[in-house]
Formats: structure tokens, C-alpha cells, sequence
């Protein structure tokens, strides 16, 4: 498969579980449908780490132009 975007060759993670493909050139990321789901549903936070969801986390650092997400830490490609 290819980029819609720029036409380089797609390439392929597994993400809890998930596959996502991925452009190693423009970093697009593609998900089919029903994947988003499974991504939020598999990484929202436990009880003991609810109070702590906002907050950035301080191991990685974080790029000043954008907010941190908690997509940040499922795509570290």
C-alpha cells in the first residue's frame, strides 16, 4: 500500500495489539475502522494513574510546539 499523501511505501506497526500503518516518510498514520477505538479502550489509565492522566510525562521530552498526548506514547515511531 501507499501514502495517499506522498506515495512512499506504507509501512506497518503493532500497537497493543493493533496494526497501524504507518508513512516512514511524512509520518501520516493510517488506522482501519474500529482501530482508534481499540487504541483508546487499551490505554486509558488504571484508577491509581486517573489522577495523573493530565500531566506530561517527565522520562520523555516533550516538543514545546505542540501539547503532549497520550497518543505520544502509543506511536514512538
Amino acid at each position: 500500500m501507499k501514502c495517499p499523501v506522498d506515495g512512499t511505501p506504507m509501512l506497518m506497526s503493532e500497537r497493543q495489539g493493533v496494526e497501524i500503518d504507518y508513512c516512514p516518510h511524512c509520518r501520516g498514520v493510517w488506522l482501519d475502522r474500529g482501530e482508534l477505538d481499540k487504541i483508546i479502550e487499551r490505554s486509558a489509565p488504571g484508577p491509581a494513574e486517573a489522577r495523573h492522566a493530565t500531566e506530561a510525562p517527565r522520562d520523555k521530552p516533550r516538543d514545546q510546539d505542540r501539547p503532549w498526548s497520550f497518543l505520544d506514547d502509543i506511536f514512538d515511531f
